[in-house]
């Protein structure tokens, strides 16, 4: 199977989590675009649910589709989030961020009952890091802070840009991609980097995902539970 052949068959499975009435944390990237089609679809059969989405191209594409959605503010419980990940390791540790939404991904997962990951077998790693830590940092002083990380033994950190120009999340912050040659202890490692003045958050997603739905070559999805 392509790449985007596993992303609609994740996102069409784990739209069958969502039920009526929930309250659903709506992730950011490609393969929680086929999830957003996929519960449109649902939608039609009479699925009646609220999103919460984790970014303004999510939300953008959930009143597309005709998705009520709701603010992070307004949600009295989030019932479930369902979001992709770049990495996922043995203990369902995560990396994400590689679309630059990691901050409201974050606060979103935090606050579900239950967070769910869809991920195709590459994304399986053993230890993180082999996927560049994204981490969001005011536009203040950037370079010091840069600077604090690779001091960490960071060995390449890099500020994010697209199509030319330096990447904005939708805070209003840039990303800077440190690169790891392996993440050894991911708690040690979130706690140095949360420490340093001018870090926003990290795309280190440490003991939230409940579960991942992992999808494979040959069609087939396996559901990894802690």
């Amino acid at each position: 199977m392509k790449s985007d052949d596993i992303k609609k068959m994740l996102g069409e499975e784990a739209a069958t989590f969502v039920e009526n009435g929930m309250t659903v944390g709506l992730g950011t990237g490609s393969t929680a675009n086929y999830l957003l089609h996929a519960l449109a679809a649902r939608m039609d059969n009479g699925l009646d649910f609220t999103g919460v989405p984790t970014s303004a191209q999510t939300q953008k594409l959930a009143e597309q589709l005709g998705i009520k959605v709701i603010e992070l503010n307004d949600a009295v419980d989030i019932n479930l989030a369902i979001d992709g990940a770049d990495e996922v390791s043995n203990e369902l540790n995560l990396i994400k961020g590689g679309g630059g939404a990691m901050l409201k991904e974050k606060m979103v997962a935090y606050s579900a009952k239950r967070f769910v990951v869809m991920a195709d077998e590459t994304k399986l790693v053993r230890q993180l890091g082999k996927f560049p830590l994204p981490v969001e940092v005011v536009q203040f002083g950037w370079r010091k802070v840069k600077q604090h990380i690779e001091a960490l033994g960071c060995r390449q950190v890099t500020l994010r840009v697209r199509n030319g120009n330096i990447f904005v999340s939708d805070e209003g912050h840039y990303i800077i991609d440190c690169h790891f040659d392996s993440i050894t202890d991911p708690s040690e490692l979130n706690e140095k980097i949360d420490s340093i003045p001018g870090v926003v958050e990290t795309g280190l997603f440490l003991n939230m995902a409940e579960s991942v739905l992992v999808g494979y070559n040959n069609g087939t999805t396996r559901m990894i539970k802690k």
